[in-house]
């Protein structure tokens, strides 16, 4: 593989990732599904939410992260993107998210690092194979304890 086609292997797959986040965020789970490989292995938290198949992370997902009342902020920053060969690679991302949990009237704030695996599938598309991180802090905070009020989200609009 030249120089040249690294570089846009890398970059396809930073888009992978930054998909992945957007369509997390907006709950768009049929367009998150096609982030993942079908034999996708997610360990979020260390490990606490394990899930194998990407129809199982999906399922997770979809449970406990659907608005209106859980309003997420996932970034993915400084990726640092390893190809292994033409047809895998690993990255690792450093992870800043918040998470309004209107159930419980939270928000939790925190960051971490994101350990990924890709792989090039038969389609030509690159997929996330794995993905897990790792917390460096969360912190939560009660809502009500706070002066901060909720003015608008996406998921009030549909």
């Amino acid at each position: 593989m030249d120089t040249l086609q690294e570089l846009l292997a890398i970059e396809r797959i930073r888009q992978v990732k930054y998909k992945y986040f957007r369509t997390l965020d907006r709950n768009e789970w049929d367009e998150l599904g096609t982030c993942l490989s079908e034999d996708c292995i997610a360990r979020y938290d260390s490990g606490k939410y394990s899930y194998d198949g990407r129809d199982a992370i999906i399922a997770f997902l979809d449970k406990f992260m659907t608005g209106p009342k859980m309003l997420t902020l996932h970034q993915g920053h400084h990726p640092e993107i390893r190809l292994q060969g033409e047809t895998e690679a690993t990255g690792t991302w450093y992870l800043e998210d918040m998470v309004i949990n209107l159930h419980d009237n939270t928000t939790l704030r925190g960051n971490g690092f994101y350990d990924d695996r890709y792989r090039l599938e038969e389609d030509g598309e690159w997929r996330i194979c794995y993905t897990s991180y790792e917390r460096t802090f969360e912190e939560i905070e009660q809502r009500d304890d706070s002066r901060l009020t909720l003015h608008s989200s996406f998921f009030a609009q549909a």
